[in-house]
């Protein structure tokens, strides 16, 4: 589920709190990596399982205004739309969806002010309103649906946000993200999906019974820390142009990231690792990070290659 560039921000999360003092144990904080990871797959359950259940908090609504007094022409032939909605449905029933939630303990039953408030927010909004006023249902306005209600209306839920946070710091930590994932998910969903389905996993699927995407993030977590002394040694050496000290430290651990990529990861291409680390300091550090992560990178790249410290093996990575 998560690409590499997600794993690398984890990664790169992990050790701002190690040289910012958060943590002094590399095997606790290898730890604490990892299970940050893996809640991420614990908040993609608990946000089906919230969306799921604003689907039933509106066939509740439609339940009880058929037993009105007076009911309206409107509540006695409801519009069921969003209560049908085939990706909504499809997720309710799936069994590993189910035990998931169940081994949670996942229920929104003392949050029905959280729920009331979604779904009154939900039901304001002008995309629903055209995708309830539509006459030709389908998958492809069931799952676009989906996912404009992740994308515009769960990243400013406040008060979602704070009943996570109760839950789990890596609950907070991993909302944004977590959104990201539901929207991909939502994107990839179709019409073969059923009861038995599996749901998608945090790491991609193992290849030969190995993790390779977990191995990815134990070893530039744990190479960094290790090498550190005689990576730092090497950044000063080649940023003689900049006061060191002065370099900013988000800017600093990506350097580091990105040359244990380039030196002891083998299997990832020169230009992604190149790419991905100009990218990362675009969103994570300073206006100037981009330039200068970029500038440093181009002549670690060129240096390695004259040195011959960068061995890349396997189909494509050789050039």
């Amino acid at each position: 589920m998560l690409y590499r560039r997600h794993l690398r921000i984890k990664v790169l999360q992990s050790l701002y709190s190690w040289y910012t003092g958060g943590v002094n144990d590399i095997i606790k904080g290898e730890k604490l990596l990892l299970e940050s990871i893996d809640k991420l797959h614990d908040l993609f359950i608990y946000q089906l399982s919230f969306l799921v259940e604003i689907k039933r908090f509106a066939e509740i609504r439609i339940e009880e205004n058929k037993r009105k007094f007076y009911p309206t022409e409107e509540d006695l032939n409801p519009n069921m739309r969003f209560v049908r909605n085939k990706v909504l449905c499809e997720i309710e029933q799936n069994n590993e969806f189910i035990l998931k939630e169940n081994k949670l303990k996942i229920n929104w039953t003392e949050q029905s002010d959280i729920i009331l408030k979604f779904y009154n927010l939900l039901k304001s909004k002008d995309f629903y309103k055209k995708y309830m006023d539509s006459e030709a249902p389908s998958l492809d306005s069931d799952k676009k649906l989906l996912i404009k209600i992740t994308d515009q209306l769960l990243p400013d839920f406040e008060i979602l946000k704070y009943f996570y946070e109760e839950k789990s710091v890596y609950f907070t930590d991993g909302y944004d993200l977590v959104i990201l994932l539901i929207i991909k998910f939502f994107e990839n969903f179709s019409g073969k999906f059923h009861s038995g389905t599996s749901l998608p996993g945090i790491y991609k699927q193992t290849i030969g019974g190995k993790n390779e995407d977990r191995e990815f993030v134990r070893n530039l977590y744990k190479f960094v820390l290790r090498d550190d002394d005689g990576i730092e040694e090497e950044l000063k050496l080649r940023t003689k142009n900049w006061e060191f000290e002065r370099i900013p430290l988000m800017d600093v651990i990506l350097l580091k990231m990105a040359i244990i990529e380039l030196k002891k990861m083998n299997t990832v291409p020169v230009k992604v690792t190149l790419n991905e680390y100009i990218e990362l300091a675009k969103y994570f550090s300073t206006n100037n990070s981009k330039v200068f992560v970029n500038g440093v990178l181009d002549r670690l790249i060129r240096e390695y290659r004259e040195e011959g410290k960068i061995n890349k093996t396997g189909r494509g990575l050789v050039d």
